[in-house]
């Protein structure tokens, strides 16, 4: 396990942040079970990077996110096989949030707002103020075309 931001399983982060949040990478061996003791006022999601768990219960494949709401004490996590997961964790937002590529908004109409300013600053390559990588041979992306249809907030 490595811990890169927050507290887990008696290991913390040397990050300072401004809101309680966990993020660690975990790797488990087929049909390790791990239960693992969690604030209750956090949401977590699991992201599968190789290999298969199921998360309380729920099956979570390979380049799945596994969501567990508020509430929980504890996650049990059972690893099918051999996996890497990213469980990352904190206290929801106060309001009902939009989210959708690099962008968070309240509705659908600032989604459509922040790409056309995204998509702007690059076509004219003003994109200091965003701490890009420096000497990163691909530069900054093109957000990708918005779905066909409204994006809804999250519940």
């Amino acid at each position: 396990m490595r811990v890169f931001i927050g507290s887990l399983l008696g290991d913390t982060s040397p990050v300072v942040t401004h809101s309680p949040l966990v993020g660690a990478e975990l790797r488990l061996e087929g049909g390790v079970t791990l239960t693992i003791d969690v604030p209750s006022s956090f949401e977590h999601g699991v992201l599968v990077d190789t290999g298969a768990i199921t998360l309380e219960g729920d099956p979570v494949d390979r380049n799945e996110l596994g969501y567990v709401g508020p509430g929980h004490e504890s996650l049990t996590i059972v690893a099918r096989e051999d996996t890497r997961l990213l469980l990352l964790g904190g206290e929801p937002f106060g309001e009902q949030i939009v989210m959708w590529w690099n962008f968070i908004g309240r509705d659908h109409d600032e989604i459509v707002g922040y790409r056309e300013q995204w998509q702007s600053l690059l076509a004219t390559g003003d994109v200091e103020r965003f701490s890009l990588p420096e000497a990163d041979p691909r530069g900054p992306l093109d957000a990708p075309p918005l779905p066909n249809a409204r994006l809804r907030p999250r519940t």
